[in-house]
């Protein structure tokens, strides 16, 4: 609440100061092309011009990605921003949520092309919605630019995600966001509290000679944890008994635990124009020569905490009386880099060097029948890598690629490349290439915990050697991707609920195939998933077939036209597999062969858009109070039942 307000109070001071900052501009028209947005995405070149005079228009509020990547604001109602109205903001296709919003998410599909180069703290359950570099966006607006975001909770609470940028000069723009979400969930102990509050800001010079931006983040995930239902509250919730569909009746495995995941980082990236020559026609660069340097620092923090032991859920407890049971990870990284940018012979290249020094580990020994001999994994290193991004007529390259030489922690190698091919707008095709090699996750070389069966010290672990191949195809007809997966030393936990490697090799076939189909005002949706794992499949699992179906009607309502509305239903089912269980105190997904899990759901919504508010009313799981209690987010977690949601998508432009 503090933060929330912290926010209010920047906004409120940014609004202010922005009235006397922006130059005066006529105000936007309803008509001014908002309802036109292409899906093209445009590769930034650096030169930016904001319109200071006259009608603006929709591609003068941009929106800057991490890889200068060019969008702009939408105030649109498609099938798409339905799917994308959710806690994430994404479309969670392969995900299956948890009951309450701001629980976790069960991966029913795995997505390697976003892999990092350095190892992670892990206690991935939590990480869901922790936003990482390459998520924070940047803005470019000719106005003063707000949205609002509103989704009912569940039970008692909601989620309010608000977004301000406005440019102090047409060389300088400054964003807040904040992400909250309170909802107390239909069981008992699923309370969820979460926070995300980003600051970003970016400047340029006159000519582009120096550049710099950057973004704060302060993350914070709260979660009471109820480990499930035990097995007698199981056969009440499936026995369809009237006395349990109010679901707080039925009693949990814990009565007092929680865990809590925070992160706060800094990063810049800032560039000098040591060298540059100029386009004798456009007077724009036809190319120059750049030194850089991207700073970043990140600290993230996790624990579970229950006053009271639960032997029975977690095995014997020797607590050595610690006051502070944090498992705190800290990465410092300085790049220095020299970037050649021609735009007509090699394209863009950067080398770069990176320093890296991290520190993961806990203050003390959390167990007094503990064997770990340190409480800390510290080191650094220093890697060296290149990136080069080029245009050849309708062919785009990018390649990116570390290597860090020696032995410890840190050290591993990282290339990814992909080639685009783009037809106009009529189709395009991609194709990928990933190599990596890197340590496993910290919390699966060093645990600690009052329970004695929680405490591991693996210092003979390996690197995760994955390699993934990837091809997509994109069109107005059809829009298919297949990637093929190979990993070494995959890193799990198991039924006994410690880390393993695996000894073979896993081999993982993904397909996946959208197709709309349109007739008249309807409209039906079809994506389809296709998964099988060749080798490995006893450790790493996933449901065969993963599809949704969509069928929507839309049209424009009343005269004049001031409403679109978006009416449908869309259908869910995913095969059933062994999924993995939930361990709420590793905050991870542990291997379980005891139950196959596999069910269809029906969502049906009535989505309009009136200006530029979009609204959204949905239920979800439509069938759950006629059909049979088989739905599962993971073992012992019920999906929710029928549920009913309301929101909206509210951008002001100043």
């Amino acid at each position: 609440m503090n933060k929330l307000r912290f926010f209010l109070s920047i906004l409120g001071f940014l609004v202010a100061g922005s009235l006397f900052s922006q130059r005066t501009l006529n105000p936007i028209q309803e008509n001014n092309g908002f309802n036109t947005i292409q899906n093209d995405t445009l590769r930034n070149t650096g030169e930016i011009t904001v319109k200071l005079s006259g009608k603006t228009k929709y591609t003068d509020y941009k929106i800057f990605s991490h890889e200068r990547d060019t969008t702009y604001i939408d105030t649109t109602l498609t099938i798409q921003k339905d799917y994308k109205f959710n806690y994430l903001r994404t479309d969670n296709f392969e995900l299956l949520a948890f009951h309450n919003q701001g629980q976790t998410f069960t991966n029913l599909g795995y997505n390697f092309s976003n892999l990092n180069f350095l190892p992670d703290i892990g206690f991935t359950a939590k990480q869901f919605s922790y936003l990482d570099i390459d998520e924070i966006k940047y803005y470019e607006v000719p106005t003063p630019t707000t949205e609002i975001t509103y989704r009912t909770g569940l039970q008692q609470g909601q989620v309010l995600d608000a977004i301000f940028t406005v440019n102090f000069s047409p060389r300088l723009n400054v964003s807040l966001s904040y992400k909250g979400i309170r909802s107390l969930g239909a069981y008992r102990r699923s309370l969820a509290s979460h926070g995300n509050f980003r600051g970003a800001f970016h400047y340029r010079t006159e000519e582009n000679q120096y550049e710099i931006r950057g973004h704060i983040t302060s993350q914070d995930f709260f979660n009471e944890e109820s480990g499930g239902l035990p097995q007698d509250e199981i056969d009440k919730f499936e026995s369809n008994d009237d006395n349990y569909t109010t679901r707080a009746r039925l009693d949990v495995n814990l009565d007092d635990a929680e865990n809590d995941f925070e992160g706060r980082r800094v990063y810049f990236d800032h560039s000098y124009k040591l060298l540059s020559s100029k386009d004798s026609i456009n007077k724009k660069d036809f190319s120059n020569l750049k030194v850089g340097h991207v700073f970043t620092t990140e600290t993230k923090e996790y624990s579970f905490t229950q006053p009271t032991s639960t032997t029975t859920i977690f095995g014997d407890e020797n607590s050595a009386g610690a006051s502070n049971n944090l498992a705190k990870n800290t990465i410092t990284n300085n790049e220095l880099n020299l970037e050649f940018n021609s735009k007509y012979v090699l394209g863009k290249f950067k080398a770069k060097i990176n320093i890296t020094n991290y520190s993961y580990g806990y203050d003390t020994i959390l167990n007094t029948n503990s064997n770990i001999s340190k409480v800390k994994l510290e080191g650094s290193a220093i890697s060296v890598g290149a990136d080069w991004n080029a245009k050849i007529k309708n062919f785009h390259l990018n390649a990116t690629g570390n290597l860090s030489p020696g032995s410890g922690r840190l050290s591993g190698t990282f290339l990814q490349g992909e080639a685009l091919y783009k037809k106009d707008s009529l189709f395009a095709v991609k194709g990928s290439l990933l190599i990596s090699s890197k340590s496993p996750n910290f919390n699966t070389l060093l645990h600690q915990s009052k329970y004695d069966d929680y405490n591991w010290q693996n210092d003979n672990f390996t690197s995760v050697n994955t390699r993934d191949l990837g091809f997509s195809f994109s069109s107005k007809w059809l829009n298919a991707a297949l990637n093929f997966t190979n990993i070494d030393n995959y890193t799990y936990f198991g039924e006994d609920n410690k880390p393993h490697q695996f000894d073979s090799q896993i081999t993982y076939l993904k397909v996946k195939a959208n197709k709309e189909i349109k007739y008249w005002k309807l409209a039906l949706d079809n994506t389809v998933m296709y998964q099988n794992v060749s080798s490995g499949s006893s450790v790493f699992r996933v449901p065969e077939l993963v599809t949704r179906n969509t069928l929507y009607y839309q049209d424009y309502w009343f005269k004049g036209k001031p409403m679109l509305v978006n009416i449908g239903a869309t259908f869910n089912y995913f095969t059933k597999y062994k999924m993995n269980a939930y361990n709420p105190l590793l905050a991870e997904f542990t291997l379980q062969d005891t139950q196959e899990i596999g069910f269809p759901s029906v969502d049906v919504f009535f989505n309009a858009q009136v200006r530029r508010t979009r609204l959204y009313f949905k239920i979800e799981n439509v069938t759950s109070s006629f059909t049979s209690k088989n739905y599962y987010s993971a073992p012992n977690y019920p999906y929710r039942d029928f549920t009913i949601r309301f929101g909206l998508v509210w951008n002001w432009f100043i």
